[in-house]
C-alpha cells in the first residue's frame, strides 16, 4: 500500500458499531491509543473490518490547528 498521507497509524480494530447509515471503527494504535473513524456501513462491508482484523488509521488534513491551555 502506497499513500501520500503522511500519518498512517498501524493497529487492531477492536471495535465495530453499525448505525443508519454510517459505522464507527476503533483501532487500537498501542500504549492504549485508540483512534476512531467514521464510515460509512458500506466501506466496512467492502473491507470485511471486524474486530481483531489489522487496520491502518489514515489521517489526511489540508490543516492542522495547534491550541494551548
Amino acid at each position: 500500500m502506497k499513500l501520500s498521507a503522511r500519518n498512517c497509524l498501524k493497529g487492531k480494530i477492536v471495535g465495530v458499531t453499525k448505525g443508519a447509515t454510517t459505522a464507527h471503527v476503533r483501532i487500537d494504535i498501542g500504549n492504549g491509543t485508540v483512534v476512531t473513524s467514521s464510515i460509512t456501513n458500506e466501506a466496512v462491508d467492502e473491507l470485511g473490518l471486524a474486530v481483531g482484523r489489522q487496520a491502518y488509521a489514515v489521517v489526511k488534513a489540508s490543516d492542522v490547528m495547534v491550541a494551548i491551555d
